[in-house]
């Protein structure tokens, strides 16, 4: 019989705490896929974060380590440069990479460290409560902006993409989404692109993934996936923003 379809051997058996229709299942299986599919999965380090995938190192089947809130890129970057030899791949949400940890992850692009990250943006704070997030659309009702965020009082929302993508450190930064098949597929090919940019020593990057939080957002799962579609997406347009190679390297062509 052939198999159309298995479990990632990236992904261990254990059932995951993620709300209905969360998409960090979806974020999580792509993951693991990649690891796989590139033969680095035996030598793989994930950082797990504070917030809602604080327990992925339940799901992933290689190393993990459990970062402070915000301080996935640090620890990760001690992990690789005394293991240089090994995959290293952070994994973090808005609120402990846009917020938090906004130093760790633009100091860790800066000096072009040779991890992958993966950035999970659901537009609030999950875990904690359904605060305001600094990804928090303007008008976007959140427990701590029970009136809609206001640009006079919380400004815009930032784009971390279009902000790290600046840096001459990071060489791939690509914003992607998983709320169809299609953009499924793509966020799959961008991750794959991001670990091979480590891989072939090419430095720092990010995927950031748009995604859904239903039960904060106080709608149904498929409700959610429209808002997303109808909002998000607009004001972070889904691309890639940089796919470079180290400026020493452009010289000695």
């Amino acid at each position: 019989m052939t198999v159309v379809y298995e479990r990632s051997k990236g992904l261990t058996e254990a059932k995951t705490h993620y709300c209905p229709g969360c998409t960090h299942g979806i974020i999580h299986k792509l993951v693991a896929e990649a690891l796989v599919e590139l033969g680095v999965l035996d030598k793989a380090v994930g950082v797990a974060p504070v917030g809602c995938s604080v327990l992925a190192y339940n799901y992933f089947n290689c190393d993990m380590h459990e970062a402070a809130h915000g301080r996935a890129p640090a620890v990760a970057t001690g992990i690789k440069r005394v293991l240089p030899d090994n995959f290293v791949f952070p994994y973090q949400g808005d609120g402990a990479l846009a917020s938090i940890g906004t130093a760790e992850i633009v100091q860790a692009a800066h000096r072009g460290e040779h991890i992958s990250t993966i950035f999970v943006n659901n537009a609030i704070y999950g875990m904690t409560g359904g605060q305001m997030a600094p990804t928090t659309l303007v008008g976007q009702k959140t427990t701590t902006s029970p009136g809609g965020r206001s640009i006079e009082h919380s400004g815009r929302p930032i784009r971390m993409s279009e902000l790290l993508s600046t840096i001459d450190g990071a060489r791939y930064v690509e914003r992607v989404a998983v709320d169809t098949p299609g953009n499924i597929r793509k966020a799959k090919r961008a991750i794959l692109n991001c670990f091979k940019a480590q891989l072939e020593g090419r430095g720092f990057g990010i995927v950031e993934v748009l995604s859904t939080c239903p039960t904060n957002w106080g709608v149904h799962p498929t409700e959610a996936i429209t808002w997303l579609q109808e909002n998000m997406i607009p004001y972070y347009p889904l691309g890639k923003f940089r796919d470079g190679e180290p400026e020493d390297q452009k010289e000695a062509k």
